[in-house]
């Protein structure tokens, strides 16, 4: 990790003066404008180059507020307050962050810029995912601090395209690889042309990328790419998923993130966060154990105090907890450790590079709002002069640790009784959040699954 200082500017950003140069030239003819909805996926819509920049620009554009209020498959359901039947589901308004516009080089002539929501007032749409992250940032900025964040997403890759696996029902699909090729060399060149291809043009989209290698399921790999500051890592996250799919749709092939597609390991987005000053200071690095500041032990103490209220932000659906089995790296035990893939918060690094790894995640989660709770419950940690309990070695799994929620149903009930949440979040933000967990709780209680197909058709 870099020792101070505000990050770079990477080739693929782009300024508005650029922008124009190329849609001058014709090398840019489309700009899609975005913002990150309750799962963390892109919504919004293509404005013609031009139009971007003789109106969007200044005045902004539009987006129907329901895309705040709906479940997985774009339902319109109740129970929201910023949007629903009652209020006529009016429009938002999507407000370009110009310090976000790139290229997108999957996509020919197309260029991308996120937005934050407001309303027409121009006050924030606090429930939206990239305003709840920027208030955490905001209490840190007024301790003098910000959060640095790296995001490491799995996913399996599937020689289906997008489809077939749906004329299949998602069931029998062909994985990439056809054997556990975690750290096989030979396993990645498999499908090496597809993870390159992803590689280069997220980086002439502006991310930094570190490296990609194989994983344990039949088809699953991960690339990671360089941490950032908070905003930009979880903007980046949202592109990357977004732009691996096309990608592989391009290709012919089918990826999934989900967090858990079948019995074997499922998708993890282990996330690494460390604290400096505003003025680039280290302050996570100190004289304690293992080289921790006293900042640092009260941050992943408030980790260890706040996780299991704040769970429902870090596995926000029905199929998050299915990862959480004994034994299979996905961590069971609310614990840390020092280097410790079985607990849930394992501290890696040293000197300028110590930071925290939460490991609870998964490849569904939606980056802005685990970050936020990340920053929220390290701040109550400091805060609070949190003690840091004694590290936990050996087998986490074992140990007999208070565990992370094992359903939806609990992480959902933590966190809407949390009054650190409320405190954190504000009470709308709980409500809604919680109010999705019921929705998403809702559509699978009334679901009728293939398990109970195959378990229930003859033998009951």
């Amino acid at each position: 990790m870099r020792k101070a200082g505000r990050m770079s500017r990477s080739e693929g950003l782009l300024t508005v003066d650029e922008l124009r140069e190329l849609v001058a030239d014709g090398t840019v003819d489309t700009v899609l404008v975005a913002i990150a909805d309750m799962q963390g996926r892109l919504q919004g819509k293509r404005c013609a180059a031009k139009y971007f920049l003789d109106t969007v620009l200044e005045h902004a554009t539009e987006g129907c507020n329901y895309l705040l209020a709906v479940d997985v498959e774009m339902n319109t359901v109740s129970g929201y307050q910023v949007s629903s039947w009652e209020r006529g589901y009016g429009d938002f308004v999507m407000r370009p962050d110009l310090s976000t516009l790139r290229l997108t080089p999957w996509l020919p002539g197309t260029a991308l810029v996120m937005c934050d929501v407001e309303w027409e007032d121009g006050s924030p749409v606090t429930v939206s995912p990239r305003q709840v992250l920027r208030r955490q940032l905001d209490r840190l900025a007024e301790r003098g601090l910000a959060a640095f964040v790296g995001t490491e997403l799995e996913f399996i890759v599937f020689d289906d395209s997008y489809e077939q696996a749906h004329d299949l029902g998602y069931r029998d699909l062909r994985p990439a690889n056809q054997y556990n090729v975690d750290y096989s060399l030979l396993g990645t060149s498999r499908i090496e042309p597809l993870l390159r291809r992803i590689r280069n043009e997220m980086a002439g989209a502006g991310m930094v990328v570190e490296s990609a290698k194989g994983e344990c399921n039949l088809g699953q790999h991960e690339i990671v790419f360089r941490y950032d500051e908070a905003l930009s890592t979880c903007d980046g996250h949202s592109l990357y998923k977004n732009g691996a799919k096309e990608i592989a749709a391009q290709e012919g092939r089918a990826l999934t993130f989900m967090a858990k597609y079948n019995e074997r390991e499922g998708n993890s987005c282990h996330i690494h966060l460390s604290l400096r000053g505003t003025d680039g200071e280290l302050t996570f690095a100190g004289d304690g154990p293992h080289g921790m500041s006293v900042q640092a032990q009260r941050f992943i103490a408030g980790q260890l105090a706040c996780l299991r209220e704040l769970t429902l932000l870090f596995a926000p659906n029905v199929n998050s907890y299915k990862r959480f089995v004994p034994g299979s790296f996905a961590p069971t035990a609310v614990a840390w450790g020092r280097d410790n893939r079985t607990c849930a918060l394992r501290l890696v690094g040293h000197g300028a590079g110590l930071r925290v790894e939460n490991r609870v995640p998964g490849g569904d989660v939606n980056p802005y709002l685990a970050v936020a709770a990340l920053i929220a419950a390290g701040l109550h940690g400091i805060d609070n002069e949190l003690e840091l309990q004694p590290e936990l070695t050996g087998n986490a799994y074992t140990s007999g640790a208070p565990t992370v929620p094992s359903t939806l149903r609990e992480a959902a009930d933590l966190f809407s009784a949390s009054e650190l949440a409320r405190t954190a979040f504000g009470e709308d933000v709980v409500a809604h959040y919680g109010n999705a967990a019921r929705v998403e709780l809702a559509a699978f209680e009334s679901a009728v699954t293939d398990w109970e197909r195959v378990r229930g058709f003859e033998r009951l």
